[in-house]
């Protein structure tokens, strides 16, 4: 049960229980970027993760777009050379329907990197990051682990994923629609011509969803997503039986790297917070349910979230809470959610080659490119007290 904020209290005797202000559950981007501004706001902030490295098991491409390099600070040396040209192919591969931008609009990360250098960012803003913990469970502000002691918490913050423990724990709302990725990592040749992000629709690899390659300069990255129900060979299979003849650069050898996970597409969650917490990242749906696209969102999002804890657990004025309502968020975009159900819907191969046509055209072209390389971000929230920040750029690799 969601209960206020406790006071903060110091108890300093041999059995006192550790206190922090903000726990943050899960080191991903998300949860590290939200620690980093909750910490630069002066308060204390411990980051607990399940995994013995923020980079085991990465489940993104890195797939980073110009609204979000435009707008946050990201280090130029972890991200591949700018992409501006993107083919989408029908099923029978034949007469891809090309789009081509005068900027870059993507750039593939190194997202080990990445991680790397945002948990250094954080700990630079003092917050504290410890690795092999596995969160148990919260109550009344105490907050256990498996095989640990508890802490104490005035605030937990679930950035935890798609599935996520946190949410479960504090009665939030959860995710409960899904696509479910799969992806390799091949290493590729040099000088093999400009980047380029090839995307099939087709519905027998990829239901409800698409296939995709795209290089970061050193690796192809190919993947397929789709709805868990339609992918009834198994997501890996599919991932192979797509692999073996997808556009693009070839491999000059095997997989070094598979990744793959759940993403949630049912849109911002509704009930985001209450008084003992609040959701960011895919937790918290803070993905694009169109696009699939979650690096833009979870970065927002979190500098949103973190504005708002600091202001809560200042004041503790619960009304503050309200900043970081889903249900408004989630009305910005309907236009995204009705374009998945559409997508949805495209379920055999003819209706794929249909909808690929039909982009051929002036009309469909420009919708393609709206979607593809538009300036609207997801969600649509302000950053806060940006210029009072370090840049990421500033911290030391």
């Amino acid at each position: 049960m969601c209960r206020a904020a406790t006071p903060r209290r110091r108890d300093h005797t041999v059995a006192a229980v550790e206190s922090v202000d903000v726990l943050v559950v899960g080191a991903g981007l998300a949860g590290l970027h939200t620690a980093r501004r909750v910490a630069e706001r002066g308060l204390t902030v411990l980051v607990v993760e399940r995994r013995s490295a923020p980079a085991a098991g990465i489940r993104t491409t890195g797939i980073f777009v110009r609204r979000t390099l435009d707008d946050f600070d990201l280090p130029d040396h972890l991200l591949g050379p700018g992409v501006r040209d993107v083919l989408l192919y029908p099923p029978s591969r034949r007469s891809p329907v090309r789009l081509r931008s005068d900027r870059d609009e993507y750039r593939v990360a190194d997202m080990a990197g990445v991680y790397a250098h945002a948990r250094r960012a954080a700990e630079a803003a003092g917050a504290e990051v410890r690795l092999g913990t596995r969160f148990a469970g919260v109550d009344a502000g105490r907050v256990r682990f498996a095989g640990g002691a508890p802490i104490t918490a005035r605030f937990v913050v679930g950035a935890d994923g798609a599935r996520s423990r946190v949410a479960r724990e504090l009665r939030l709302d959860v995710n409960r629609r899904f696509l479910v990725g799969a992806e390799l990592v091949h290493p590729i040749a040099a000088g093999g011509g400009p980047p380029t992000f090839h995307c099939v629709l087709d519905p027998r690899v990829a239901p409800g969803y698409l296939g995709w390659v795209i290089d970061d300069g050193r690796h192809a990255h190919v993947g397929v997503a789709g709805y868990p129900a339609a992918m009834r060979t198994g997501v890996r299979h599919l991932l192979d039986e797509f692999a073996a003849d997808a556009p693009g650069r070839a491999a000059t050898a095997g997989p070094v790297e598979r990744r793959g996970g759940p993403i949630p597409v049912g849109g911002v969650l509704r009930r985001l917070a209450c008084p003992a917490g609040l959701l960011v990242g895919d937790a918290a749906g803070a993905v694009s349910p169109l696009t699939a696209g979650g690096l833009d969102p979870c970065l927002r999002m979190a500098d949103l979230a973190a504005a708002v804890v600091a202001d809560y657990l200042r004041t503790g004025d619960e009304r503050i809470l309200r900043r970081y309502d889903g249900a408004a968020l989630l009305a910005r975009f309907r236009g995204r959610l009705a374009l998945r159900h559409v997508f949805a819907g495209i379920r055999s191969p003819l209706a794929a080659e249909a909808a690929v046509t039909m982009l051929r055209g002036r009309a469909g072209r420009a919708a393609a490119a709206r979607v593809l390389f538009g300036d609207r971000s997801f969600p649509d929230v302000q950053r806060t007290a940006r210029s009072s920040t370090p840049r990421w750029a500033d911290v030391q690799s």
